[in-house]
């Protein structure tokens, strides 16, 4: 059980973490494992946002524009190394889930997801990943939501 996992088992969320021994790291990967469209996969990326730690979650299918990341979190934008990431988040890069981090983190989610029933998203693990309506991911994750497209 990782760190994700066993913060899990402290809360009531009734979230169920889905293990693929094929690998999840990519939008890709983790889209054909669970048999979805790329889209309903939220990546879940670790930013440097005015100088501080920001996650973007955006759709699978969409490439996240930067300067509308900027727009809310504040400028520079520039993407976290693997160091950086594991010390703001507790969690590699290619497993960072959108919720539970090291750290108390300003989230920003793609309006793109609010249009699935259900998305998948990173947990804690690269072969791992658990089921959740947009809705609750936004409530959660304390997102908020934008085009970040």
């Amino acid at each position: 059980m990782n760190r994700f996992e066993s913060w899990l088992a402290t809360t009531d969320l009734g979230v169920a973490v889905k293990e693929f021994p094929q690998g999840t790291r990519t939008a890709g990967d983790a889209a054909r494992a669970v048999g979805c469209e790329v889209g309903q996969i939220v990546k879940s990326l670790v930013f440097l946002a005015g100088g501080r730690p920001v996650i973007a979650l955006v759709s699978g299918a969409n490439r996240l524009d930067e300067g509308r990341l900027a727009a809310v979190a504040g400028s520079p934008v520039a993407k976290a190394d693997a160091e950086t990431a594991r010390t703001a988040t507790g969690f590699a890069i290619g497993g960072v889930p959108p919720f539970g981090h090291a750290t108390e983190l300003p989230v920003y989610m793609d309006r793109d997801l609010m249009g699935y029933g259900v998305v998948w998203a990173a947990a804690g693990r690269p072969d791992s990943v658990f089921e959740i309506e947009p809705y609750r991911l936004r409530e959660l994750s304390k997102a908020t939501v934008i085009d970040l497209k």
